[in-house]
């Protein structure tokens, strides 16, 4: 199956009839599926267009659009009572380009207040980085290398005395912001009933203090999956809770770790859907910014999942792995209106 790149000008001239065919509610907006292989570009290989002549922060790559078509199908069939998101945080959810300046990660963000323990971890992350994107390392080598980087990390931030004060500064402070669109998303989701799994490596406070002060609002269908911190009653961390979770294992089997947010007492508002009826929702649309977040759906036993992967940087170098990879490719950090449109196609009723 060949697949094109489209620029601006070619969505926007077939936009206003594909609306009409789709039934597509908002026209300010790319639609969360284009029939990107009925327009012929100036070649089917990609490294011979001439990137510059097309607007990449449009572009859109749907790899196969009879199973894409296929799979929406399937999941408004069965209704949003069967559906969950599991979306990955950083550069997934987050923007890739903040303000002009590559975007903070939730881990990155972290200052702990004491210069020599930052200098600490940063000096590990610039070791063991390159060891997980290495090509030669087997994967049961690489798991243990990540097992040693993170539980290292972690016990840096317990000795350097980290406190939830800095947390919430260092998150104040921060180089970090959510797509456009990622609140819509969550506000829909949340009318639909259709729980949210943010899967991360990083660290649940410091993506619940993200939401917190970056949305200011809770969302009682949200989930984090992430890495648990335990503070004392001053607000000092003292250890971590349950498994550690790290960049080659974050999945549903590690659903057991789950946290639904807070609201802004403390507490948690609202009913939340357990662990064994999220398991039952067998339908999937599955957020990520790199190939091996597909591995975030393992563990459940899906009927159906369309992936939808953000290619933020190094687009020329990675295309070819991520078309191949997800139903649904958005070049160049794009914003989330594209997956709204399909969320809210998927929770629709079937009239066909």
């Amino acid at each position: 199956m060949s697949y094109r790149l489209l620029s601006s000008n070619i969505i926007n001239t077939e936009w206003s009839a594909l609306l009409k065919l789709q039934n597509f509610p908002n026209s300010n907006h790319i639609p969360n599926f284009f029939l990107l292989n009925r327009v012929r570009c100036c070649s089917n290989n990609y490294n011979n267009l001439e990137m510059e002549d097309l607007d990449p922060t449009k572009l859109i790559v749907i790899n196969d659009q009879r199973s894409l078509d296929h799979k929406i199908s399937a999941i408004r069939n069965a209704g949003p009572s069967k559906l969950q998101v599991i979306a990955d945080f950083d550069a997934t959810l987050t923007r890739y380009w903040v303000n002009g300046l590559r975007g903070q990660s939730s881990h990155g963000l972290l200052k702990q207040g004491n210069p020599e323990y930052d200098a600490k971890r940063q000096a590990l992350f610039e070791y063991y980085h390159p060891l997980e994107f290495s090509p030669v390392i087997p994967l049961e080598e690489k798991t243990k290398l990540m097992e040693e980087w993170w539980g290292k990390t972690h016990g840096l931030l317990i000795e350097g005395g980290l406190t939830y004060d800095a947390i919430k500064s260092s998150v104040a402070n921060s180089n970090i912001a959510f797509r456009d669109g990622v609140v819509e998303l969550f506000e829909l989701l949340e009318e639909k009933d259709v729980p949210v799994l943010i899967f991360s490596a990083g660290l649940a406070d410091i993506i619940e203090e993200v939401l917190r002060q970056k949305v200011h609002r809770y969302f009682k269908n949200i989930k984090i999956i992430s890495n648990q911190m335990v503070f004392d009653d001053s607000g000092r961390l003292v250890s971590f809770k349950g498994k550690l979770i790290h960049s080659l294992n974050k999945n549903e089997h590690a659903l057991d770790m789950a946290t639904p947010l807070h609201d802004q007492t403390g507490g948690i508002d609202g009913a939340v859907a357990d662990n064994a009826s999220v398991k039952q929702r067998t339908n999937v649309l599955l957020l990520g910014d790199h190939t091996g977040d597909l591995g975030m759906s393992d563990g459940l036993n899906y009927e159906n999942r369309i992936s939808v992967g953000f290619l933020n940087d190094n687009i020329e170098k990675n295309l070819e792995s991520y078309r191949k990879a997800f139903d649904i490719v958005y070049l160049d950090d794009r914003p989330m209106w594209g997956v709204v449109d399909l969320a809210a196609e998927l929770c629709s009723k079937f009239d066909g």
